[in-house]
């Protein structure tokens, strides 16, 4: 018993320890048989099939999860490492000295005062031209210069809005913008996103059909260029998804779909599981990252926290939006290759280029519970260790008896 203690002592030492390291003093990945024999190295038991010592490292292995939590985080605003005079990202740095104070009253009255009011003008009148012109360029019949025009009265509106965003955007390598062959797939950090996106080109889009203003545009959208938009219903058809999907990439007159693969906002810190749906149909997919930039103001949407009109006003009220966005070469299937395999490549593609941590969990988990099958992945990985422990020492022992 006293050396039970001694042993749950020592370990709670060394996770004190672990608990203690910054963030970039990280030791290298070990695996679970690893780290289950370097604990049970410590009390000197490596032979026995289980050991009570082992609960010490699921223990430590939960604490270090809740102190510096790699999944949860990204779903909340960016730390600064400096304040940019937003209140939205610290509450407590005006109130520091009063030159600082006046400095951040002035930026409040500049970006409330003036920029709010210019900047929401701006995206009403670009918004009403756009689902004027739209209607209009859908009535015309389905020609060449209904395409060309379409186009046009789609870029404009994009440009408009970037300009109500007071958006700075950079993009390179644009000899591998995305072609009407294929799938373009980015990281998802906003809503404005696509709009940043199709500013530079125009691409058909893929979602659910919604309702009031955010349903008129999109129903003016698709009257004059083919995006793929489904009812409520038809989303959780998987065949019907891919069906449409297919047919449009087949029709080399049509624009190259634009998908974010995440399925929900992350903070522009890391990338998400990749949905495996885009990468079964077979097509050349075009990778892009995009980087925001967030001195000047936060691009994340927090959506369990936020409504997306109070986020637009939030973002309309920010300094500026500056992003840069990368193109990167167009990626095939490869041969024996399955669909997950493919998302996870072009995942760590765009991960590397835009400088974010590549992560392998679901972005669901920030509306849902870990699944159970995460859970008895540990389990059965324990079990095998522990079963395998058991096997070996009988073969030892049966070894050593057929020997003597």
């Amino acid at each position: 018993m006293v050396s039970l203690l001694q042993t749950c002592f020592s370990n709670l030492s060394c996770s004190r320890a672990v608990l203690s390291r910054g963030h970039n003093d990280k030791k290298p990945q070990l695996s679970l048989k690893q780290e289950i024999q370097e604990l049970r190295g410590c009390a000197g038991c490596l032979t026995s099939e289980f050991n009570l010592t082992d609960v010490l490292f699921f223990c430590r292995k939960a604490m270090e999860n809740v102190v510096d939590d790699d999944v949860t985080k990204r779903f909340s605003p960016q730390k600064l490492d400096s304040w940019n005079l937003l209140t939205r990202n610290n509450h407590n740095f005006c109130h520091i000295s009063l030159r600082l104070k006046v400095v951040w009253v002035l930026g409040l009255l500049l970006r409330y005062g003036v920029l709010l009011p210019l900047r929401v003008t701006l995206a009403i009148t670009g918004i009403c031209l756009f689902l004027v012109l739209s209607t209009l360029v859908g009535v015309l019949p389905n020609t060449r210069l209904r395409s060309c025009l379409s186009d046009k009265v789609h870029l404009m509106g994009c440009h408009i809005c970037v300009r109500s965003l007071s958006a700075i955007i950079t993009y390179h390598n644009r000899q591998n913008k995305p072609q009407n062959d294929g799938i373009c797939v980015a990281n998802h950090t906003t809503p404005i996103d696509g709009i940043i996106l199709a500013n530079d080109r125009c691409y058909s889009l893929v979602g659910q059909l919604h309702g009031g203003l955010l349903g008129m545009i999109q129903r003016a959208m698709v009257t004059s260029s083919p995006h793929i938009w489904f009812e409520r219903a038809e989303v959780k058809d998987r065949h019907l998804v891919a069906k449409r999907l297919i047919d449009h990439v087949a029709d080399k007159t049509k624009h190259p779909v634009l998908i974010f693969p995440e399925g929900t906002c992350i903070n522009n810190t890391s990338v998400m599981m990749f949905r495996k749906s885009s990468f079964e149909l077979g097509c050349t997919i075009y990778p892009v990252a995009i980087k925001y930039d967030p001195r000047f103001g936060d691009a994340f949407w927090n959506s369990s926290k936020f409504g997306l009109v109070r986020y637009l006003l939030r973002t309309m009220s920010s300094w500026a939006i500056v992003c840069s966005v990368w193109y990167l070469p167009p990626m095939n299937r490869k041969e024996g290759e399955d669909a997950v395999q493919f998302a996870n490549r072009v995942k760590s593609v765009i991960a590397a280029k835009g400088g974010f941590v590549d992560l392998k969990w679901d972005g669901g988990l920030k509306r849902a519970r870990v699944k159970e099958a995460f859970k008895e992945e540990q389990q059965e990985l324990y079990s095998r260790l522990v079963v395998g422990v058991s096997q070996g020492a009988d073969n030892a022992a049966s070894d050593s008896a057929k020997e003597s």
